[in-house]
C-alpha cells in the first residue's frame, strides 16, 4: 500500500571545486529532466549556501515508496553516476524528512 506521507530528501555534496561547472550542468541537462519525469516527483532543486559555498540537493517525492521506486530505476542508475562524477571525499550524506 503506498503511503500517502510526502518526503524531502536533503543530500548534502561534497562538490570538487573544479568540477562545480560540470556539476551544474549535469543536474540541469540530465538530472532534473529525467527525475521530474518519475511517478510521484514533486521538485528537485539543486542549492549551494551563499555563504560557506556547501552544495545540497533537496528531492521531493509525494510518497516514499516512489523515491525508492525511483532510486532502484534504470534511469537513476544512467543519471546518479553522471551526477556523482563530480563529487569527491566522501561523496555525500543525507537525511529523509516527513513534509507535514
Amino acid at each position: 500500500m503506498l503511503s500517502t506521507q510526502a518526503i524531502q530528501l536533503h543530500v548534502d555534496l561534497e562538490v570538487d571545486p573544479a568540477r562545480e561547472a560540470d556539476l551544474v550542468k549535469t543536474y540541469k541537462e540530465v538530472f532534473r529532466p529525467t527525475i521530474s519525469r518519475q511517478p510521484g516527483f514533486v521538485e528537485v532543486a539543486l542549492l549551494k549556501a551563499r555563504k560557506s559555498g556547501a552544495w545540497r540537493l533537496l528531492i521531493s517525492f509525494a510518497a516514499e515508496e516512489q523515491r525508492l521506486t525511483w532510486v532502484a530505476s534504470d534511469d537513476h542508475q544512467v543519471v546518479w553516476p553522471q551526477m556523482e562524477a563530480n563529487l569527491t571525499g566522501s561523496k555525500f550524506s543525507a537525511g529523509l524528512f516527513d513534509v507535514q
